[in-house]
C-alpha cells in the first residue's frame, strides 16, 4: 500500500513537471505570446 502511494505521488510530480515544461516551451516562442495577447485583447 505504501509503495503504491509513493508511485502515485511520483507520477503526479512527473505529470506536473511535464505540464510546466510544456507551458514554458510555449512561452519561449514570441509568436505564441503575440497570438495569446491578441486573443485576450479580443475578449474586451
Amino acid at each position: 500500500m505504501r509503495l503504491q502511494r509513493r508511485a502515485t505521488q511520483v507520477a503526479a510530480y512527473a505529470a506536473a513537471l511535464a505540464a510546466l515544461g510544456a507551458v514554458f516551451a510555449l512561452y519561449i516562442r514570441p509568436d505564441f505570446l503575440v497570438l495569446l495577447a491578441d486573443r485576450v485583447w479580443a475578449c474586451f
